[in-house]
């Protein structure tokens, strides 16, 4: 089995729920007693937050760094907007970084659809890189058209979800942004902020939704057990 490596603290809430999966997928397919191999490196979100990307580079670069140095055989971003880092974290990092978005791209795949919503932090949603990795993959993705809308999703992911805050009406207010995203097309759901699917799961929605965080949990496992 190879250790994992798991940046976390993007935010810690979402870093329990990886460390949960993780260690839930090993055992499935490993039985008995037996857990991940892994080492994460929790970083202060806070911090994160009040940086630049440039700041924010080196301080996941450090992180990846300090994992590798720690034994890791592979690694994970515990946050779908940090993988706007992935690709240039992977040219300085020799150990794989399984990339959450190249993860989704193949589950939407596996489900034979070529047009997903996207919801997420206002910058997964606003910029291209997620947008356009998916893109690469055939697949199209849309998301709220209206800035209130994008708004109001990132102001629940930073004061309900990601301090583990889970609010009816505000699951209420989810499901009708999705069913709008339905409404334009959308055959599936991309929860792509690694808090969302705290809040939103599969029964409430009648179309696929890929959760991010266990669709990446998942395949961290597969790599770790050379299974993928």
């Amino acid at each position: 089995m190879k250790k994992i490596g798991i940046v976390g603290g993007m935010t810690w809430v979402s870093t329990m729920e990886y460390y949960r999966l993780i260690n839930k997928g090993i055992n499935d397919v490993s039985g008995n007693l037996n857990s991940a191999e892994c080492i994460i490196y929790s970083l202060n979100f806070e911090e994160i937050i009040s940086k630049d990307w440039k700041e924010i580079y080196f301080i996941l670069l450090n992180a990846c760094k300090n994992l590798e140095k720690s034994g890791a055989e592979l690694i994970i971003l515990g946050a779908n907007t940090a993988h706007y880092l992935a690709d240039r974290l992977q040219g300085e990092i020799s150990l794989p970084i399984i990339n959450i978005i190249s993860a989704t791209a193949d589950a939407i795949h596996e489900k034979g659809l070529e047009k997903v919503g996207l919801l997420g932090t206002k910058f997964t949603m606003e910029m291209d890189f997620y947008r356009n990795k998916l893109a690469q993959e055939g697949i199209q993705s849309i998301i709220p058209e209206k800035q209130e809308t994008r708004d109001f999703i990132q102001h629940i992911i930073n004061y309900e979800l990601e301090k583990e805050i889970i609010n009816s009406e505000t699951k209420e207010a989810f499901l009708t942004i999705i069913e709008e995203l339905i409404d334009q097309g959308a055959q599936g759901i991309v929860l792509g902020c690694t808090e969302i699917p705290l809040l939103i799961k599969q029964p409430d929605v009648k179309v696929p939704v890929f959760d991010t965080t266990a669709i990446h949990s998942a395949r961290a496992v597969a790599s770790a057990l050379s299974l993928k």
